[in-house]
């Protein structure tokens, strides 16, 4: 069964060096606001799942989905009252990785801003590590 997709997202490749950490993925204050906002009210869910996927043109793709648990092989990152899972398929690419909630007049997503990346299409849907 798939999993509703909660919201959309970009990629971004890195040119900057982002600090180390220990996490798998670091969430900024917007994007931990915006989880707190999603799951307000959808007390059967505990928080959402990253996962990847095959898709667009230049091979992968994110996806973003509510998690009513903790699956097997799942990485859990809790930070600041909220909680991400990152799907087993997902843990290598998302590694350094910090996720932003980004807003203007035409969009408004979650963003992540990720080192490993070696490419990325032109619309920022799809990467290749």
């Amino acid at each position: 069964m798939m999993a509703a997709t909660v919201a959309s997202a970009t990629v971004r490749a890195v040119k900057r060096k982002l600090l180390p950490t220990r996490a798998a993925l670091v969430l900024t204050p917007n994007a931990v606001n915006r989880i707190k906002l999603l799951l307000q009210g959808k007390d059967e869910f505990v928080g959402l799942k990253v996962g990847v996927r095959q898709r667009g043109c230049n091979g992968l793709s994110y996806t973003l989905s509510y998690a009513k648990q903790k699956e097997n092989l799942d990485e859990e990152v809790k930070q600041d009252g909220v909680t991400v899972f990152i799907d087993k398929k997902a843990q290598l690419t998302l590694l350094g990785t910090e996720m932003d909630y980004v807003e203007n007049k035409l969009t408004s997503e979650f963003v992540f801003n990720n080192p490993n990346i070696k490419g990325t299409c032109g619309c920022g849907e799809s990467f290749s590590i």
